[in-house]
C-alpha cells in the first residue's frame, strides 16, 4: 500500500491539511534524519530519550545497552513514540502570531522487539553505520561477541504512522500585508564542517575516501 491507514493514535486533528501518510514522504523523512526522540513512561514518569536510528524496510531500529530501561520496556511491550524532525526553515511573518518554522515530522506508536538473532542484529547495525558514514562499515572493526551480547538491538515496527509537513511562506492575515514589515523565509540546510582527527591518530594514516566524500 503506497498509504499508511490512520489510527486513533495517530490520525492528525490539528491543522490537518499539513498530515501525510504517504509511504514514500514518511521514509524520505526517515531516511534524511539521524536522531529520533523516542518517548516512553517509567513507573509513571515520562522521559523522552534521543536515539540515533536507522531504517530498515518498514521498521526501524534501535540499540543500546541491554541495561537500557526504555530499550528493555520496549521489548516487554510497554508502548513508546518516536518522533523525528526536519527543520526546513524559519518563517518570519507580519504578525508575532504567524511567525512559525518550515518543517517535516514523523511519529511512530508501537511497542518494540528484541532482535534476538546474532545475523540480523548485525544487519541493523551495520545499516546505521552506513547511515551515518556511507561506506564506513567494510573498514572498520566488527562488533565482538563481547560487544554484541552488551548490545540490545530493538526493531520498532512502522505500522501506526503519520507525518505533517510545513512547506511555503508566511501565512499573514489580509490586512496585515500592507504593513512596512519584511516578511519571508530563511531557510536551514545542514551540512558537515572539516573533519578533525582523533589526536591519538598514528601517523601515516590518511583520511579515507568515504570520510572525505562526506565533509567536501
Amino acid at each position: 500500500m503506497s498509504e499508511f491507514q490512520p489510527t486513533e493514535r495517530t490520525k492528525v486533528h490539528r491543522v490537518a491539511q499539513r498530515a501525510t501518510y504517504d509511504r514514500d514522504t514518511i521514509y524520505s523523512i526517515l531516511d534524511e534524519a539521524l536522531v529520533a526522540h523516542v518517548g516512553f513512561v517509567d513507573e509513571d514518569q515520562p522521559y523522552v530519550l534521543p536515539m540515533v536510528f536507522v531504517r530498515v524496510g518498514d521498521s526501524i531500529y534501535l540499540h543500546g545497552s541491554t541495561r537500557a530501561r526504555m530499550l528493555a520496556g520496549m521489548v516487554a511491550g510497554h508502548p513508546v513514540c518516536a518522533t523525528v524532525t526536519q527543520l526546513d526553515g524559519l518563517i518570519l511573518a507580519r504578525s508575532a502570531f504567524h511567525h512559525s518554522v518550515n518543517y517535516r515530522s514523523v511519529a511512530i506508536i508501537g511497542s518494540g522487539r528484541a532482535v534476538e538473532d546474532e545475523a540480523r542484529a548485525l544487519v541493523a547495525l551495520e545499516a546505521l553505520t552506513e547511515k551515518i558514514a556511507p561506506g564506513r562499515w567494510p573498514t572498520i572493526r566488527a562488533p565482538s561477541p563481547k560487544e554484541m551480547k552488551a548490545t540490545l538491538v530493538v526493531e520498532l515496527p512502522i505500522d501506526e504512522v503519520s507525518a505533517k509537513v510545513r512547506t511555503g511562506p508566511p501565512l499573514d492575515d489580509a490586512e496585515d500585508l500592507a504593513l512596512d514589515i519584511w516578511a519571508g523565509e530563511i531557510p536551514i540546510q545542514t551540512s558537515y564542517l572539516s573533519a578533525i582527527a582523533d589526536p591519538t591518530l598514528r601517523d601515516g594514516i590518511e583520511m579515507p575516501d568515504h570520510v572525505a566524500a562526506l565533509v567536501k
